[in-house]
């Protein structure tokens, strides 16, 4: 199945429209978009293959770690971090059985 996971970090100073970009090239290859251009906070929503919602949002987090050290970005501490399955998506949209 597949998970949207959002991913989000906060540290002590404001990142720059080039530092997220770099995030966002390195998260591309997972279908992610990166965000945190002129604030404190940086993160990511990736798209990942799994079973369970604790099994997406491991797999994601490790591609985010990955895609953050690609970037050469700070490493902060995780502060949010959500998961969605295509099903619980459709069902919000009206689209799902549920």
């Amino acid at each position: 199945m597949r998970w949207s996971v959002g991913i989000e970090t906060e540290g002590d100073r404001v990142l720059s429209r080039e530092e997220v970009v770099e995030l966002a090239d390195a998260v591309a290859v997972s279908s992610g978009i990166a965000t945190g251009i002129g604030t404190s906070r940086y993160g990511a929503q990736l798209l990942v293959q799994a079973g369970t919602r604790d099994e997406a949002i491991t797999k994601a987090t490790e591609e985010f770690v990955r895609a953050v050290a690609t970037a050469g970005l700070p490493v902060y501490p995780i502060v949010r971090v959500e998961a969605m399955s295509e099903d619980e998506d459709a069902d919000e949209d009206g689209d799902g059985a549920g």
